[in-house]
């Protein structure tokens, strides 16, 4: 439920941008809640979702990336070196498309937690932050497409639907 409603709503977000100011705004602040909830998850969660199950050291993440080119890579039942990685990226480019999306929000529409704030600032300020936006809405795109590049990889090397355990939260555990 989590993975498919922060999918949709990014996308939302994203189709979305300057014509629908008020969809892209409710699916930004979707993604804002999901971040901060996913946030708390990764601490007090289940086994495979807490970060330290799955945050890596970077020599971990590049040995087993050397090991996927191999064809060697480890099967885990969490997520591996790489989709831990991946996790990470994506929460941090997550939180800063919202971040500067609150901040464009306030400053160049003047709505929002922030409208108040930004009320005073150049509007060079705002425009700063719009770009900003733009380009980590665009780094997220390219991160989710790097990351299903990475999930159907993985499902034929280890000859599992990585996929379908996307929608069922399961693993056939081998």
């Amino acid at each position: 439920l989590f993975h498919w409603t922060l999918v949709t709503s990014f996308f939302l977000a994203y189709i979305t941008e300057d014509h629908w100011m008020g969809v892209h705004t409710f699916a930004g602040y979707t993604i804002g809640v999901l971040i901060l909830f996913r946030l708390v998850w990764g601490l007090i969660g289940t086994k495979h979702a807490r970060f330290s199950d799955f945050v890596r050291k970077p020599s971990d993440i590049k040995q087993y990336l050397k090991d996927v080119f191999f064809f060697r890579a480890k099967r885990y039942l969490g997520h591996n070196p790489a989709g831990g990685a991946m996790v990470i990226a994506l929460i941090i480019s997550l939180l800063i498309t919202v971040v500067t999306g609150v901040v464009t929000y306030g400053g160049k529409e003047l709505a929002g937690p922030l409208a108040g704030v930004m009320m005073g600032m150049p509007e060079s300020v705002g425009d700063a932050f719009e770009e900003l936006h733009e380009f980590f809405a665009n780094f997220t795109l390219f991160l989710v497409l790097f990351h299903v590049a990475g999930v159907v990889f993985a499902s034929l090397q280890h000859k599992e639907n990585l996929i379908r355990a996307m929608f069922t939260g399961k693993k056939t555990a081998q």
